[in-house]
């Protein structure tokens, strides 16, 4: 799918999923925005890709951050077709009992408010411009919870929601909202689960994990028409059906 023309900003674009949707959807001709917090990181990728990448240090859990991020797509660019609300933690691993209320409260910070503040900052640029295309990077933890993972599937829970939400409200002004579940991907994340030693995913066997193209590679395939059937709802890369249309199977 060629995206020659369009301008795609990525949150958490530093690292795993991020990362490398920014490089699939460049490889397709987008001009990508990569915004995370690790300055020397987005840099690198910057250079990496060449012109058509700006990196943008910050916060997604602060609203100014965010929102300047979106004036600089539209300054550097000309606007914004397509938003990924990909950053996300998984720390601090803890059973509620135990758990550290400001890290679990930090974890809702970037996990949900990180998310709604995506959207809220990209809406007016898209409804001006007459629509466009905000994903959601969910999890299967959104749907059930998870031994020591309070923090992370009320947030995926709530962000979840965000995005139905979204569609319900801005379908009719042409935005396209939609969630992908990519499953346990072989990222840094996984390595910190891994080293928790607690609940099931952390005992999974490392090859079990699908790589971080897959989920980039299915973010590409959702802005185009073909996915068109989905928006409003979340796709599930455990889902065969799911990966035949995208060309994954």
């Amino acid at each position: 799918m060629s995206m020659t023309g369009k301008t795609v900003l990525i949150t958490g674009a530093s690292r795993g999923i991020g990362a490398e949707a920014a490089r699939v959807f460049a490889a397709n001709g987008a001009n990508v925005v990569l915004f995370a917090r690790s300055k020397e990181s987005l840099h690198t990728l910057a250079a990496e890709i060449g012109d058509k990448a700006l990196a943008l240090a910050g916060d997604v859990s602060s609203y100014g951050d965010v929102e300047a991020a979106v004036q600089a797509c539209v300054d550097t660019f000309g606007g914004l077709d397509v938003l990924i609300g990909n950053a996300g933690v998984i720390e601090p691993i803890s059973r509620m009992a135990t758990a550290d209320p400001d890290g679990w409260g930090h974890a809702i910070d970037i996990n949900l408010k990180g998310v709604f503040y995506g959207m809220r900052a990209a809406l007016p640029v898209m409804q001006k411009a007459g629509g466009g295309t905000i994903l959601t990077v969910s999890s299967g933890a959104a749907h059930g919870p998870i031994e020591a993972w309070s923090h992370y599937c009320s947030s995926k829970a709530g962000a979840a929601m965000l995005t139905m939400s979204l569609h319900q409200e801005e379908s009719e002004n042409g935005i396209r909202a939609m969630g992908l579940s990519p499953g346990t991907v072989a990222t840094q994340m996984q390595r910190e689960i891994k080293t928790s030693g607690i609940n099931r995913i952390s005992q999974m066997a490392w090859e079990d994990h699908i790589s971080a193209e897959w989920p980039a590679r299915a973010l590409l395939w959702m802005c185009s028409p073909d996915s068109d059937e989905f928006v409003g709802s979340e796709i599930s890369l455990r889902d065969e059906a799911i990966l035949g249309r995208i060309g994954l199977a």
